[in-house]
């Protein structure tokens, strides 16, 4: 018996972690788009639609051609779980260093 919740279990954390799983930019529907936070049905749209001509090939990429989506945006994405080529936005925390460089006497 103990065996078989154990194995349920495992089974339900899976499909929890399976529910929960980051969107892709590069995979991601109209729906999984819009359930980040930020993201409306007209930037998801945006997004779809720059899609269709080629897979966003980085985080540079996607601001490049998605009008709308700056370095504050795409960090607030990212932070809600949105990635690019399976990618979290690295260039947040490269301005924070820079900002602290200049800062220093």
């Amino acid at each position: 018996m103990r065996i078989i919740k154990t194995g349920l279990l495992a089974t339900l954390a899976l499909w929890a972690g399976l529910a929960f799983a980051a969107p892709e930019v590069n995979k991601a529907t109209a729906a999984e788009l819009d359930s980040i936070k930020g993201i409306g049905p007209s930037l998801s749209s945006r997004i779809l639609d720059e899609r269709k001509k080629g897979d966003f090939k980085s985080w540079a990429d996607l601001r490049a051609r998605v009008k709308g989506i700056g370095d504050k945006t795409a960090a607030k994405f990212s932070a809600e779980g949105l990635t690019v080529n399976g990618e979290a936005y690295k260039a947040a925390a490269a301005d924070k260093s820079a900002a602290a460089a200049k800062t220093k006497p």
